[in-house]
């Protein structure tokens, strides 16, 4: 079944939505204050972040393969699976859908925003903040860990795989869970674009009681670390890894 830009451009918006609210839906439940997850930890979170891409997939896979992530899609664009006209309502509605799904956790979590007193916790329920700010080793976390996604995002839809219908979706979802748990402490892993940028200019929008800055100066890396690690890993991949198993 063939799809417009137009179902395209809606599919990614919905996708990437449900992935943001999901994913930082169960950072807002570990760290705000009197949110009945408070201080469940790190595994939540990327328990959450894994199955909300999963679902993501299921509702919108369908439609546009659902990318939900610009380096995911320029990392396809970099080995011929997409095309520049096609990419550009990919990546306009991931932005679009991120800013949704942050929006839509504040609401969610409106009571708790004023009872949180740490307004770093509160910024990392939109965007991701280093645990040590070294920004080129950050970088070099967020280029690696991308990489690392679209490495297995290609694997997983090889057809010689078998795993691309029904059980593609869940295994995209530990592929993420997996990449969070692994090396996702360093800098919280972004690993996509959309997903930082899109929160962190809503959570400088937005009216959240005690907020701080929206650490711009840290902005740059979570964009530009995962599109660089999307398309090494595409072109390793597509370049390096199948021509060796042929």
């Amino acid at each position: 079944m063939n799809f417009s830009a137009q179902s395209h451009f809606i599919a990614e918006i919905v996708g990437t939505a449900i992935l943001i609210l999901l994913g930082n839906g169960a950072v807002a439940n570990v760290l705000l204050k009197k949110s009945k997850g408070e201080a469940s930890g790190w595994i939540v979170i990327t328990a959450g972040w894994g199955m909300g891409v999963a679902i993501a997939i299921y509702v919108t896979g369908w439609v546009s393969g659902a990318h939900i992530n610009p380096a995911v899609t320029i990392g396809f664009l970099s080995v011929g699976k997409i095309s520049v006209i096609d990419a550009i309502p990919y990546i306009c509605g991931q932005f679009i859908g991120a800013f949704l799904g942050s929006v839509l956790v504040w609401l969610s979590y409106l009571p708790h925003w004023g009872l949180t007193d740490n307004p770093d916790f509160k910024l990392s329920c939109f965007s991701t903040m280093p645990a040590v700010r070294k920004f080129w080793l950050n970088f070099l976390t967020e280029v690696i860990g991308t990489a690392m996604l679209l490495v297995g995002v290609l694997g997983i839809a090889n057809k010689n795989n078998g795993l691309a219908n029904g059980f593609g979706p869940l295994a995209v979802g530990l592929l993420v869970f997996a990449i969070g748990l692994s090396l996702g402490g360093p800098t919280g892993y972004a690993i996509n674009p959309a997903r930082d940028l899109a929160p962190r200019i809503a959570h400088f929008i937005l009216p959240i009681s005690g907020k701080r800055d929206s650490d711009w100066r840290y902005s740059w890396v979570p964009v530009f670390g995962p599109l660089l690690g999307g398309l090494i890993g595409a072109m390793l991949y597509k370049y390096a890894m199948i021509p060796f198993w042929r």
